[in-house]
């Protein structure tokens, strides 16, 4: 999400415009929910997506022409055979997608870019706002408690506050108020920078969440080798406090080098409100690790918190792949936690 919002901000720094498709709503079986975002470029070129297939291929058409006529718009699409705007998909949903031009000459557009740059960096759950009017976008902000509502005011923060769940929320009637969480606070904590946690930092990246690595070895708690990580921390297992402080927004993954320190950064995560805890190593490692994590302070009904072995049981030997079946359930994790949690989407 970072690097398409960056290169609509340098887009406009070179004086060309840019679309920006949002998917405001879906219905039904279709490729990608609200929040969906691709931004086309004048060169045609775009980046992210809103689900691919037709919806995606007519979507870049329609921008294309946003660009020309420089209207902000919302259209919809059938995903449904042999009705109305069918686009040839089998689905059976429909996809509600608002295309927003950004003026290189507008000094608002670029400032809104920014704000949402400068939030994507931070550590705060934030929002972005749209007011609609008789159907059209007319006016776009982003939402976080410490700045509250920016670059508009369409609405005020007592009709707002209510709106500002985790999931996409549209108020209805006239206006009406599409809000979409933008950032949600919180990192992902990799404790171990091995073959699996090496692996594991640029596919939690990807899928937005804010990696940070821990390790206590100096040769491997540098940046270079872990560019997309957005902190590194060289410090004692024994002692994780002394760097950071797990909240309920936190996310641990703990695949330190050897059992005994695996062992002791577990018992100090038990003791956060971490929202996720999970431990690498094989079912023989459970009994003797709950037993430690008993002896030593944790309730035996609070050990149903921690994920072991990590990951989903996609029977993965390699680094890679173990790295991709620890983030599949921590997206589940997160999605059951934001209540956004769906049947799985196909393509149509």
């Amino acid at each position: 999400m970072k690097a398409l919002f960056t290169s609509m901000l340098q887009a406009l720094a070179r004086g060309e415009g840019v679309v920006l498709c949002s998917i405001l709503a879906s219905s039904g079986s279709t490729p990608r929910g609200a929040g969906a975002k691709m931004a086309v470029f004048s060169d045609g070129h775009t980046e992210g997506t809103v689900g691919g297939g037709a919806v995606e291929l007519e979507s870049g058409k329609l921008a294309m022409e946003v660009l020309n006529t420089k209207q902000s718009l919302v259209h919809g699409y059938c995903l449904a055979p042999n009705e109305v705007a069918d686009i040839g998909m089998i689905c059976g949903g429909n996809v509600t997608v608002y295309f927003q031009y950004f003026d290189a000459q507008r000094e608002t557009d670029a400032a809104l870019l920014r704000g949402i740059l400068e939030l994507l960096s931070g550590n705060q759950n934030s929002w972005l706002v749209y007011r609609m009017d008789e159907g059209c976008v007319s006016a776009m902000g982003v939402y976080d408690d410490a700045h509250g509502l920016r670059f508009t005011d369409c609405i005020t923060p007592e009709e707002l506050r209510p709106m500002l769940r985790a999931d996409a929320v549209t108020k209805k009637g006239e206006p009406r108020y599409y809000v979409e969480p933008l950032t949600r606070a919180g990192y992902a904590y990799i404790f171990g920078g091995g073959h699996v946690g090496a692996a594991l930092v640029p596919v939690l990246a990807s899928v937005d969440f804010r990696v940070v690595v821990y390790d206590n070895r100096p040769n491997f708690a540098t940046p270079e080798h872990y560019p997309q990580a957005e902190r590194v921390i060289l410090g004692d297992y024994l002692d994780i406090g002394a760097h950071l402080t797990l909240t309920e927004n936190d996310y641990v993954c703990i695949m330190t080098p050897g059992h005994q320190a695996d062992r002791e950064v577990l018992l100090q995560a038990m003791r956060s409100p971490a929202t996720y805890i999970g431990c690498i190593g094989s079912r023989h490692k459970i009994a003797p690790t709950n037993a430690y994590l008993f002896a030593n302070g944790i309730p035996e009904e609070d050990l149903a918190r921690i994920h072991a072995p990590i990951g989903l049981d996609i029977l993965g030997q390699t680094p890679a792949e173990i790295a991709v079946s620890i983030a599949a359930e921590m997206i589940l994790h997160r999605a059951k936690r934001s209540g956004t949690a769906k049947k799985p989407r196909g393509e149509g």
